[in-house]
């Protein structure tokens, strides 16, 4: 405050010496007791309004670049000081009163603004071409950090997302769990020891399995090893799938995992192999050459359905998961709800690890639970918040913890403004709104 204090005198000390100019002239210059004190009166309500004007105006100019939410404090400030000053001063004040709805408006406008969850922005990555195959084992280890987890060294930080969004379902330590998928440390090994010797696996024998799919395409096989397994995990999920990690409802037939050479992951064969790569190094194992891994995704991924790699870009650590642009089906693809939730009206998001989503009913009677302890006050609000803070109310049965935390800084405001707008309107008992 003491700053803001100093650097609103340093901006307006001009403006405040001749108010106070005028104040003293006033004193000298009236000889009526009355229009004396009027006129003083009028001078001070001057002071302290134009001192306030800059310490509004300090505040704007010192958090406009910043991350913080204060905006529309400065904005407000004008407004009660415009309104204050036409009390008295009538012949200005059908001016100020407009001026003042005008900085009510903007202040209204950049609160709402500022409610939303921001995504700073800043210059693009620097665009690299990358040639995976040329790579030694290391180099291509850490690509496929990044693609995991979206940086060198994020594997241990929480919420850290790559574009392969891996961390969503996968725990990859030690003594964590995951409610939606195995944890993947170990993988080589078990590959290899354990799920190809799993009767229900049906190794060589693709026909007998009794799965939601029985191969990756007609003809494609089962894996003969562990690489394969992991390879045929990718691009069939469905295809063997790990006792207590199936889709509720279907006996463990079907996999809630998406097939991640397709849309909305859609990794190339090169990124598949890093990320395989990586599963191998951080373990201390020599991994397969990138040629092996890669003719171990040829053997599942027919060549019309290989992804090609987004202009050899590599994965940027800040990469968002919808940037808004995108329509709202789109939009819960790409972050996954689709695995998780029913959406009516969402091709494919029909979830069971998660609540159904009618949220135009449900947020309603949350707000009022009792043992609701979130801060939202309206069904647009709870949306927002059980989105950036799933922790905030848990809906029973389901487990707290289950929904990633990380949701408010991988979608973009306006990702998030159409998935609140879209939630907004479901209702159960009602057709669903148009998908936009």
């Amino acid at each position: 405050m003491g700053n803001l204090i100093s650097e609103a005198l340093s901006m307006g000390w001009m403006a405040i010496a001749i108010l106070v100019g005028l104040l003293i002239y006033f004193q000298v210059s009236i000889s009526d007791p009355v229009a004396k004190k009027r006129a003083t009166f009028k001078t001070l309500i001057g002071i302290v309004a134009a001192f306030l004007m800059f310490i509004a105006i300090a505040n704007y100019a010192n958090n406009f670049y910043g991350e913080n939410r204060l905006l529309p404090v400065s904005l407000v400030m004008i407004t009660a000081t415009t309104f204050m000053m036409a009390l008295y001063f009538t012949n200005l004040s059908a001016l100020l009163k407009i001026g003042g709805f005008m900085f009510f408006v903007a202040a209204f406008l950049s609160g709402y603004g500022n409610w939303l969850p921001q995504v700073e922005g800043g210059f693009p990555p620097k665009e690299e071409k990358l040639d995976f195959s040329s790579m030694s084992a290391q180099q291509l280890a850490d690509e496929g950090e990044k693609i995991i987890f979206g940086g060198i060294g994020q594997n241990k930080v929480q919420g850290a997302i790559g574009k392969g969004q891996c961390p969503l379902c996968h725990a990859f330590h030690a003594g964590m769990l995951g409610e939606r998928a195995p944890n993947l440390l170990g993988l080589p090994e078990r590959a290899g020891k354990e799920r190809l010797e799993d009767p229900k696996y049906s190794k060589g024998n693709a026909s007998k399995r009794d799965y939601a799919e029985k191969e990756s395409f007609p003809g494609a096989g089962t894996a003969e090893n562990g690489q394969e397994y992991i390879a045929e995990s990718h691009a069939c999920p469905s295809c063997y799938v790990v006792a207590g990690y199936g889709v509720k409802g279907t006996n463990d037939k079907e996999s809630p995992m998406p097939k991640i050479h397709k849309p909305p992951i859609s990794l190339s064969l090169p990124e598949l192999a890093a990320v395989d790569t990586w599963l191998y190094v951080r373990e201390g194992r020599d991994a397969p050459s990138f040629e092996d891994i890669t003719k171990s995704y040829e053997k599942f991924i027919p060549e019309a359905d290989r992804p090609k790699m987004s202009d050899d870009k590599p994965a940027a650590a800040s990469a968002l998961m919808a940037d808004g642009s995108e329509p709202v089906d789109q939009i819960f693809a790409k972050a996954q709800c689709v695995s998780c939730h029913t959406i009516p009206g969402i091709p494919g998001a029909t979830g069971t690890i998660g609540p159904k989503l009618e949220e135009g009913t449900n947020a309603p009677l949350r707000i009022k639970d009792k043992e609701y302890k979130g801060t939202a006050k309206s069904t647009p609000e709870y949306i927002m918040e059980s989105v950036i803070d799933p922790s905030a109310y848990v809906v029973k049965p389901f487990p707290d913890n289950t929904m990633p935390k990380v949701f408010g800084q991988k979608l973009s405001a306006g990702a998030l403004k159409k998935i609140v707008d879209y939630l907004s309107q479901v209702k159960a008992g009602s057709p669903p709104p148009k998908i936009s």
